[in-house]
């Protein structure tokens, strides 16, 4: 119930900034592309710049003089002259061009351009080709710290104002979550005083019409007490394990309950297998038995019957509530918080929800039978 302002603010900064990332990629793949291209462009100018300065050197070199040609070497770059059959003259590629069509291309990792050569004009050779490895890691290097460092500023200003926004939020809950603790501990006294003393006074006066109300009222009350104690504890409290002798716990959990189904004049009928055990924590069952025992007095119509079962079967020990009265238009929802069937009928909308926690983190099987008129069944088969 304790509203936490840093997990509030840490799922919606989370939220906001993968859903704005998302909304990224699109340009930022378009981006991607253009510095691709751009990127392609600038190589292929390059190298045909590089093939003109070979030209160039080649047209200034003079034979007459006795020395050597000294092809020229770049460390970014690659050259070498081929004939009219694609052969190699001189060459200092690593590799074999596939095309020797004049113009830029692309081999792999590398780039290169092809230069068509005057025949016989530069050492026999008819094709000049300038090459050089192209590597695009930069370009996806960038964008992706781009992403990295925007998801990372949204996230962190988002969760800045999340964290802010929620703290009025926060103090509220605090307040009215000891508020809350407070009122139940101030509700527990008197409705203890109120349980002893009607039954003393029944022991020394006897009953009359008035004192089964009294009681019947004060369980029902007690019931909701309990249920709102578990929700505020169940977060910081531990519930140990212990086997409980299940025939006799339902036994005294249904003569409670009789005495609110009197009220209506509701029999409550029973057929319970004795010496069933089971290994379970006893707040987490009285919370199972109660709520599922109560809810079916409630929604019984007067001088109605609820049928009570326990069994032990293969499959499990299986415990059954089914009353005759009005049954659900939406059983699929009755285990939702703050839902009733009727509003008419009272309570808060949490017992049933109490239930499925604890049948859901104790790997209890539950099967709700509804037909609208004619009541329901709830069956639990503990494993």
């Amino acid at each position: 119930m304790i509203f936490d302002r840093k997990k509030f603010a840490l799922k919606y900064a989370l939220f906001y900034a993968s859903l704005i990332a998302a909304i990224m990629l699109v340009p930022l793949f378009v981006y991607t592309q253009l510095m691709l291209g751009v990127n392609e462009a600038k190589t292929q100018n390059e190298l045909l710049r590089e093939a003109r300065n070979i030209i160039l050197q080649m047209e200034s070199y003079n034979p007459a003089g006795g020395e050597a040609f000294r092809f020229p070497r770049y460390s970014s770059y690659e050259a070498g002259l081929y004939d009219d059959n694609m052969r190699s003259i001189f060459t200092l590629l690593e590799y074999t061009p596939p095309s020797f069509t004049p113009g830029y291309h692309r081999y792999d990792d590398y780039r290169y351009y092809v230069m068509q050569l005057p025949g016989g004009r530069y050492f026999g050779a008819n094709y000049l080709i300038v090459s050089k490895k192209q590597n695009s890691a930069e370009i996806y290097m960038t964008v992706l710290l781009v992403i990295v460092g925007i998801v990372a500023m949204l996230f962190l200003l988002t969760w800045m104002v999340f964290r802010n926004f929620a703290r009025p939020f926060e103090t509220i809950n605090a307040q009215l979550d000891n508020f809350i603790k407070d009122s139940m501990h101030e509700i527990n006294t008197p409705l203890s005083i109120i349980q002893l003393n009607a039954d003393l006074f029944a022991r020394k006066f006897g009953t009359n019409k008035y004192l089964p109300r009294i009681k019947a009222a004060a369980k029902t009350l007690a019931t909701i007490y309990n249920d709102m104690d578990y929700l505020i504890k169940k977060e910081t409290m531990a519930y140990p394990k212990e086997c409980i002798d299940f025939s006799e716990f339902l036994d005294d959990r249904v003569d409670y309950f009789k005495e609110v189904a009197s009220l209506r004049e509701i029999e409550i009928e029973t057929d319970i297998e004795e010496g069933i055990t089971i290994t379970f924590n006893s707040t987490k069952l009285q919370r199972i038995v109660d709520n599922t025992l109560s809810n079916a007095i409630k929604y019984s119509h007067e001088r109605g019957l609820v049928r009570v079962t326990l069994m032990k079967r293969d499959e499990g020990v299986i415990f059954t509530v089914e009353d005759e009265g009005v049954g659900m238009k939406q059983p699929e929802k009755v285990f939702e918080r703050y839902y009733r069937e009727d509003s008419f009928k009272g309570g808060f909308g949490i017992g049933l929800n109490i239930v499925k926690n604890i049948v859901d983190q104790e790997g209890i099987t539950i099967r709700v039978d509804s037909e609208f008129g004619k009541g329901s069944t709830f069956t639990y088969i503990f494993k």
